[in-house]
């Protein structure tokens, strides 16, 4: 089984996100947020495509690899989920560094705010990855979906009407 970057973040932030999605629930496409990121995402650096290239491996997405100094570029809409997103930085870096592709280090971008942070893949972090794998296979694995996990940032889900549909409206 491939795991994606992306089931890596939702790893990182709601396990029952990261059940519905690899159980082809799919509500990403419905999410202002998500379009708006995706927007951001494109426009920010618009020359990035001609000295960089995108590369797909195991499944998952690099939208942006420098193969000159071997550095991936993620960009991100806000740094609300920041351990997610060095995550998921850090598992393109594993995947990347396991299939023999030079790297060197991550850049996590916030053009929105203007800021970067540098990712670096340690031993510890491939030891943690490995568990992660392990952890993700299990959850997508198990025939019952976790539960909710009721945080502030649940408000601004894709799945947030998915999850709190049996809510009482007026309470």
């Amino acid at each position: 089984m491939n795991i994606t970057g992306t089931q890596i973040a939702y790893f990182h932030t709601c396990r029952r996100k990261l059940w519905l999605a690899s159980h082809h629930i799919g509500l990403e496409h419905t999410s202002d947020t998500v379009a708006d990121g995706r927007l951001i995402g494109e426009s920010s650096y618009e020359r990035r495509n001609e000295r960089f290239v995108q590369i797909e491996i195991e499944g998952s997405k690099i939208d942006f690899y420098d193969p000159h100094n071997g550095i991936v570029h993620e960009t991100k809409r806000s740094d609300k989920m920041e351990p997610a997103h060095i995550a998921q930085l850090k598992y393109y870096l594993y995947l990347l560094n396991k299939n023999c592709v030079k790297i060197s280090h991550g850049i996590l971008e916030y053009p929105k705010q203007r800021q970067t942070v540098r990712v670096d893949l340690t031993p510890k972090d491939i030891a943690d990855i490995n568990r992660w794998i392990v952890e993700i296979e299990k959850i997508i694995n198990n025939p019952v979906c976790p539960p909710i996990i009721n945080e502030p940032y649940c408000k601004n889900c894709a799945y947030h009407d998915f999850c709190y549909v049996d809510e009482d409206i007026n309470s």
